[in-house]
């Protein structure tokens, strides 16, 4: 593909991010290409990831140097502009970061020429029964302890607006929408609603929808499964919730969760993808959806998410499976695996297969 803008997401406060984008804008001049940093910030007030796209010019490209986070930023500006996104890895623990800092610049050599493949992710999207807002006594709600009781929310009845029900938010999540208590001494109780049919009213510090890319992030945190980003579905997950019944379910992606703040509740804050963004109150409600669209993001050689996995979380093998015999074998991806598990690997499809295959895709 020809890149001609891209929009640089730096995070100032990692090590060696300052001598990645030098080599980003180094590459930009080379190629003609005009190179935009991105500031979530501008003066006091935070800026819409519309206003960010626009300050950037519209790029093709977001690259982002830093860790996962830094990623997550670049994500909501790439899928409000259906751009392309590639993670430059200078964090801790890069589930979402594809490219290692030395090779940045082969990278973007490789994106220019089109030597990669585009990796397509689910993305959630929301509505809500009145916009998000933080509220100006935001430091009262999260004070330890009880102190002085605030005023008792009222109970909202005025969900409906004109023929829907709810407000459509402009926000996408990558990883997860989360609906959590504000008050320690107090936690959230929650109707959860799936495919509009009441699945249990949870007592819980909180209650999350994750995609499958953000079911190794909080949802797995909280005890909830491992979903291959490759997957189409919505994992609902409590967390600490005081009830037998602790288990994620997981939806399909035409199942929509939602989630309402039941009277006697706390308030409970929502976050979009680790971002606070407002206060709702009992008798208020969130419904979490798969996104129409979806993230491009930069894959530049095979996906290897399981041996990622099995790296980042340190996972150990049991010592009764290990203590007799061989071990189980391990190979990197980008080899063929022992003869004996071959078998295991899909067939390539057909041609006409794969036509067919590429057409049922959302």
């Amino acid at each position: 593909m020809t890149i001609e803008r891209v929009g640089l997401v730096v995070h100032g406060g990692r090590e060696g991010a300052a001598r990645a984008a030098h080599q980003v804008r180094e590459w930009c001049d080379e190629n003609a290409v005009v190179c935009t940093d991105i500031d979530v910030w501008s003066g006091q007030e935070r800026r819409s990831a519309r206003e960010e796209v626009d300050a950037a010019g519209d790029p093709d490209l977001v690259v982002t140097l830093g860790g996962d986070g830094t990623f997550l930023r670049g994500a909501r500006l790439a899928a409000e502009n259906d751009a392309l996104i590639l993670g430059v890895d200078l964090g801790r623990v890069g589930f979402l970061t594809e490219v290692p800092a030395p090779a940045v610049r082969s990278a973007l050599d490789a994106v220019q020429g089109g030597h990669l493949e585009p990796e397509s992710r689910m993305l959630l999207t929301l509505r809500a029964s009145r916009l998000l807002e933080i509220p100006a006594e935001m430091e009262a709600l999260l004070q330890y302890g009880r102190g002085p009781l605030l005023p008792p929310p009222r109970v909202r009845t005025d969900c409906e607006r004109g023929d829907e029900w709810g407000v459509a938010l402009n926000v996408t999540a990558l990883n997860d929408v989360v609906l959590e208590k504000l008050s320690r001494d107090r936690q959230i109780s929650v109707g959860a609603y799936i495919a509009g049919r009441l699945l249990a009213s949870y007592s819980a510090d909180a209650l999350l929808v994750a995609t499958p890319t953000g079911s190794t992030a909080y949802s797995f945190a909280a005890g909830g499964p491992v979903v291959s980003p490759r997957a189409e579905a919505l994992v609902l997950t409590a967390v600490a919730p005081h009830m037998t019944f602790d288990r994620s379910v997981v939806t399909a992606p035409d199942e929509p969760v939602g989630l309402r703040i039941l009277e006697r509740s706390g308030r409970a804050a929502v976050s979009i993808d680790g971002q606070l963004r407002g206060v709702l109150d009992p008798g208020d409600w969130l419904g979490v959806y798969a996104a129409p669209r979806r993230l491009r993001a930069v894959r530049l050689g095979p996906m290897d998410f399981y041996g990622r996995l099995r790296e980042r979380m340190r996972l150990t093998d049991a010592p009764a499976a290990v203590a007799d015999g061989t071990p189980a074998p391990l190979w990197p991806v980008s080899t063929p695996p022992p003869g004996d598990l071959a078998h295991l690997a899909m067939p390539a499809p057909a041609e006409g297969d794969r036509a067919d295959l590429l057409r049922e895709r959302p």
